[in-house]
């Protein structure tokens, strides 16, 4: 069996073992001063990419100031999330920072790339990544629009993707059993490691198509990816 090459994007989450049995419960409400953050943070994220994308097109290069940016955008979404319903791995509130925080049980880099094909950039985050983001709906929920039309006659929202049902299921079994079922982890981590390799491929943050591999468990699979600046600010 042939070893798992590293991927430049590396998303990582230790499960707490000691996880309140109720906390679960109200994390949507101590979580929205972060969900606020994000909400703009997201928009500062989208009008940065076009940015990047423009960069990319005449120079073949990511700036380095957007990029680090936008990837402490992702680790705080993914730090959230981990916090919340994305998987309920830990109880340990999330930090206000889009710094790297090694010593938060979720953690998320992406290599920086020296060089980017300024060709590819102009297809791959439409185009080539159609067969993920069909996907990434089923995972997040938007799978059920292309089903059932996204909306109910009288407007109301979608269902929840398997992601959030997943972590929920793995919520009552805590508030029951006080223990998360680990397998249900291992596989939630792995398709949020999923979702965070589209979104960074999508982001044009990354020329390496995202495999169609589910890579469960807390830690990456494989050696560890080459350094080469993944942290932002370094």
């Amino acid at each position: 069996m042939s070893a798992v090459s590293p991927n430049p994007v590396r998303v990582e989450g230790r499960l707490d073992p000691q996880l309140s049995r109720w906390l679960w419960l109200v994390k949507w409400l101590l979580a929205i001063p972060h969900f606020v953050v994000l909400l703009f943070l997201f928009i500062a994220f989208l009008v940065l990419t076009i940015v990047a994308f423009f960069a990319i097109v005449f120079t073949g290069r990511y700036p380095r100031s957007i990029f680090d940016f936008n990837l402490g955008v992702l680790r705080w979404a993914w730090r959230v999330g981990f916090y919340t319903y994305d998987a309920l791995g830990t109880d340990r509130y999330p930090p206000f920072t889009l710094g790297p925080e090694p010593d938060y049980p979720a953690t998320l880099d992406v290599q920086y790339p020296e060089q980017l094909s300024r060709g590819l950039v102009l297809v791959k985050w439409w185009l080539l990544a159609i067969p993920h983001y069909l996907l990434l709906g089923v995972f997040l929920g938007g799978g059920w629009f292309a089903w059932d039309k996204g909306w109910d006659e009288d407007g109301r929202g979608s269902s929840p993707g398997l992601i959030v049902l997943l972590a929920l299921f793995a919520g009552v079994a805590l508030l029951f059993t006080t223990r998360y079922p680990r397998g249900i982890f291992d596989f939630v981590v792995g398709l949020n490691r999923w979702v965070f390799r589209v979104v960074a491929y999508a982001a044009l943050m990354t020329d390496v198509y995202p495999p169609f591999r589910l890579d469960q468990g807390g830690p990456e699979p494989g050696p560890s990816a080459p350094d080469s600046g993944v942290a932002a600010g370094s």
